[in-house]
């Protein structure tokens, strides 16, 4: 159990985490994300515009998509940190990539965060790749604030909205406020608690006018501002969430089993100043870790991080490395000697940076649920646990996906092979791909393994922008990768598949390759004391 050291602690380190909000943004790719993003940074007066998902073409692209594979296609593939500030409290926004190819990107990303915001389609409702993330933060209780977008547009009815949040994700559910109207006859929402209608007007840009406080449902001024028949359906459908519904209570919220859903229109601007107000209310400031001493509280001391992603070449000109470290713990000075339990070695991080998206600046201080940058020449991984002491504990570890796609890595410019390899190992170091090798074939062409197509075209993309590299992937039909364990005697007699494809990983374990779970599920039958693992060292879920 780490003991904290209540004579280091001082008021600065207490109101300093008291006032962070560390939190990651999950949809499915055209809910709305990035749109949010930027109008909550618009509101806090981060960036004075914010892009347009739908036009583009015409003005800058947003400004968590970084990358020109991301601005070209429209959509985030990388995760991005945004530190702004409003009212006093400073936001950690962890922008993580929308696409359904990218979870284990998305997945780190989520380990870092101390609550989320989950941002649906009021058309569409829940996605799957909104239930995939939906996931992932309830295997950490992450508390999550709900915004139901495209109130602009007609939609699904909004009870039947909250029915199915509830019943697909077994969560409960309780409206803040409730839409009047939608599409065209969009009149604004309902504050339930507060009495307070804010009315929706329909202009360039998107605006709405200050919030009407009346007495009670019954008010007849209700009627002149928002019409008899969306009063009459505003009363009915308050009355069944009165009786029905579940009503805020914060300590189920924290703990992740009720969610606070606000509704509006992020491209319209409506809701998002609200929404804003709701996290600086509702959102938890940084909480205890897990190690493997037992748990770390934000005010114990020394300084201890973790690093949950490594990204090169966020500046082409300056060919770097960046190991992105989230503070867990104790207060980070700048020049102070860390120590890497996994190397057991010490590493004086010089220039530490604050991060908006590639955008970089030095810091001297940073705080429990800060995002830091560190230059990183090979000292840091992923998953690495970074503390100021020498005989300090570690973080749990990052589980990993488990791939499903594979497909070999042909370089087309063998003039560049040393440019090729370095491209590849560095892309497997941020964790962009999974890497393994041929095993006994003769050949030498590493194979990718992701949980998703698009990672392949990240690849050969990156390889061509950071590293002047022309590849291309010949895809492989195998979709089931076993990691090999149980008796040696037993493995070297296996007769594997004449389809299968044996590999070794980064740490020249064997991975054999199959094109199915059944032909896996075949071979352990037809080999007693043979074991499979996942990628995670669990018992692989075959038939």
């Amino acid at each position: 159990m780490v003991t904290p050291n209540n004579t280091a602690l001082n008021q600065e380190i207490h109101d300093e985490i008291a006032r962070r909000r560390t939190f990651a943004i999950i949809s499915h790719p055209d809910a709305g994300k990035t749109t949010l993003t930027e109008k909550l940074l618009l509101y806090a007066g981060a960036i004075n515009q914010a892009g347009s998902v739908r036009a583009r073409k015409s003005q800058r692209s947003a400004t968590s998509d970084w990358m020109a594979m991301e601005q070209q296609r429209g959509i985030s593939i990388t995760s991005t940190v945004l530190q702004f500030e409003r009212e006093g409290i400073l936001f950690n926004l962890l922008d993580t990539p929308g696409h359904q190819d990218f979870s284990e990107d998305t997945f780190r990303t989520l380990i870092a965060a101390d609550s989320a915001v989950m941002v649906l389609d009021s058309a569409k409702g829940i996605e799957e790749q909104t239930r995939k993330l939906f996931e992932i933060c309830r295997q950490r209780n992450l508390p999550i604030l709900t915004f139901i977008n495209k109130l602009d547009n007609y939609g699904r009815d909004p009870l039947d909205l909250l029915d199915e949040v509830e019943q697909s994700l077994d969560i409960k559910v309780s409206p803040i406020n409730w839409p009047v109207g939608q599409g065209q006859n969009f009149k604004g929402v309902y504050n339930i608690e507060e009495q307070r209608v804010h009315l929706f007007e329909r202009t360039v840009g998107g605006k709405y006018r200050a919030p009407v406080t009346v007495a009670g449902l019954d008010d007849d001024s209700l009627v002149g501002l928002i019409g008899q028949t969306e009063t009459e359906r505003l009363r009915e459908d308050v009355e069944l969430l009165t009786m029905a519904g579940s009503p805020f209570d914060r300590d189920l919220f924290l703990a992740g089993q009720l969610t606070p859903v606000y509704f509006g229109s992020a491209l319209n601007n409506f809701g998002v100043e609200a929404f804003l107000k709701a996290l600086i209310d509702l959102a938890p400031f940084p909480q205890p870790r897990t190690s493997s001493e037992g748990e770390v509280r934000p005010t114990d001391a020394p300084f201890s991080a973790f690093v949950f992603k490594i990204q090169a070449n966020m500046n082409p000109r300056h060919r770097d490395r960046m190991a992105f470290l989230r503070v867990c713990s104790g207060r980070f000075e700048k020049d102070v000697v860390v120590h890497n339990p996994r190397l057991k070695q010490s590493i004086r991080t010089s220039r530490p940076n604050k991060l908006f998206a590639q955008d970089r600046e030095t810091i001297d201080v940073a705080y429990p649920g800060d995002i830091i940058g560190l230059s990183n020449p090979g000292v840091f991984a992923i998953g690495d646990t970074i503390n100021a002491d020498t005989d300090a504990f570690m973080f749990s570890d990052i589980p990993p996906f488990q791939p499903e796609l594979f497909a070999i890595l042909h370089s087309e410019t063998t003039e560049k092979y040393k440019q090729f390899n370095k491209g590849v190992v560095e892309l497997r170091e941020e964790g962009v791909i999974r890497i393994l090798y041929p095993q006994s074939t003769g050949r030498h062409e590493p194979i990718l393994a992701a949980v998703g197509e698009l990672q392949f075209d990240v690849v050969l993309a990156r390889l061509q922008a950071e590293y002047n590299v022309e590849a291309r992937v010949e895809h492989l039909s195998h979709s089931c990768a076993c990691w090999v364990a149980g008796d040696k005697a037993v493995i070297n007699k296996v007769r594997w598949p004449s389809q299968s494809l044996r590999t070794l990983d980064a740490n020249e374990q064997l991975v054999v390759l199959f094109e199915s779970k059944w032909q896996a599920q075949y071979t352990l039958k037809d080999n007693p004391g043979l074991e499979f693992k996942d990628i995670a060292g669990n018992p692989m879920k075959l038939l």
